[in-house]
This record gives C-alpha cells, structure tokens and sequence, in this order.
C-alpha cells in the first residue's frame, strides 16, 4: 500500500511540483492550499506524513501544527519554512513537528527527511510498548520526573516544561553521568537521521537549564566544552 502524504502550501508551483515528484517516488499525495483546509483534510483522515508550510492563508503554518497536535501526536510532521532561523525552526519544533526544511531545497533532501521521520515514527511506537518495564520516575539529585503523567518537581516544586523541553530534559537523566553529543541529541532526541543544527540543541539546553537550575545552587545539567551535555548528580 502507498504512503500517504498531506502537502499543505498556498504555493500552487511548488506543491504540484513536490506532488508530481512524490508520486513518482510512488507516495499518495493531496494538496490542501490553505490553512483552514489543510486542518481539515488533516484530521480527516489518516496520514503517513505531512509537509506543513509555515506562511499559509487563513491559518498559519504553527497554529495548523498546534490544533493536529491537540488530537494526534503520532503522525510525522515536516515543517517548511523560508527563513533559516533558529527562532524559526525552535517555534515549529516546540509546536510539535518532527522536522524542518528551509526553501529552497532539493527534492532528495525532503524525501531523506520524510524517510528518517516515519522511521523515527515507527521506531517510538516499537518502543512505548516497553514503558511499561521502564521505571516508573527518574532522579537526578532533588529532581524527579515522572514519565507517564509527563511531571517535573525539584525539591517538590513544580517544573513547567514544553513537549520537547521535557523529551530533551528525559533524554538527559536517563542517560545521566554520560556525556552526549550534540549529534547524538539531534538524532536521539528530535529524530532527525543526519547531522542536523546543533544550534537548536543549545537553544533547548538553555531554556531546560534556565527552568531546572535556576535559582538552586547546585547546577545539575552541565557542559562538557567542545563535546557536549550531560546531567550529573555531583560535579567531576
């Protein structure tokens, strides 16, 4: 069975080209022109991926992304955007997509990113089946997160964590004492198969370190220079 794909871009050109590319690379491809439409037709139906455009009539490309997400956090999302910002690609990371392309760009580009998202997609459904054997909190020091109800406290007060503050900040005490890679975070984290901006990891390390340190004396998430992250329980 074909894959399905939900192109949704006010660009008529570009979105009958990337149809008649698709289809040739034999995905099942419909075009929504608007944002309003696009919401639609997206919650409509069942999807193997979407291709979001940010600037969109109606509705932009972020609030699109906010309302799926409200009802469906499984289905791969790819946001395009013209500006190659880290703000940009933050906003769209943090409203729930699972990647971002900046135009123009090459057709072998977005298809090797449709392909790393559904893989990545596949691979986080494999492995919710497992969480049930996973340990019910995690503990760094005084911090605790709790990974079902998606909770943070440190010395009982409540941490307010975005969608991806929370995965990085999971992602992090899970393999606490470990240095990792700003690679290894890209990949790990956001999903993305190749060496993506790692200017995004430090926007994200900021705002997570901003939210658990502040404010304590004992600054758990550190920086290993020219390496990467990791959390620690004491400093080495």
């Amino acid at each position: 069975m074909k894959k399905s794909v939900l192109i949704i871009d006010d660009e008529e050109k570009i979105s009958r080209l990337l149809q008649l590319e698709l289809s040739h690379e034999g995905y099942a491809v419909e075009i929504a022109q608007t944002g309003k439409e696009g919401l639609e037709i997206a919650l409509a139906h069942t999807w193997d991926i979407i291709i979001l455009d940010v600037m969109l009539p109606e509705l932009n490309g972020v609030e699109v992304l906010k309302q799926i997400r409200k009802v469906d956090n499984h289905t791969p999302v790819i946001m395009v955007t013209a500006r190659n910002t880290t703000t940009d690609k933050v906003s769209g990371l943090d409203g729930g997509a699972n990647d971002y392309i900046t135009k123009p760009f090459e057709i072998e580009e977005l298809l090797a990113r449709m392909r790393a998202s559904m893989r990545h997609q596949l691979e986080s459904k494999a492995t919710s089946s497992q969480e049930e054997d996973k340990p019910p909190y995690l503990q760094v020091d005084s911090l605790v997160l709790e990974s079902k109800t998606r909770s943070v406290m440190r010395e009982g007060k409540r941490i307010e964590l975005t969608p991806k503050e929370f995965d990085l900040l999971h992602y992090l005490m899970e393999h606490k004492n470990q240095v990792l890679q700003r690679d290894q975070l890209i990949q790990d984290v956001w999903g993305f198969d190749f060496v993506g901006d790692t200017n995004v990891v430090d926007v994200y390390i900021r705002y997570v370190r901003k939210k658990v340190d502040h404010g304590y004396k004992k600054k758990l998430i550190k920086t290993v220079r020219g390496v990467g992250y990791c959390i620690r329980e004491e400093d080495h």
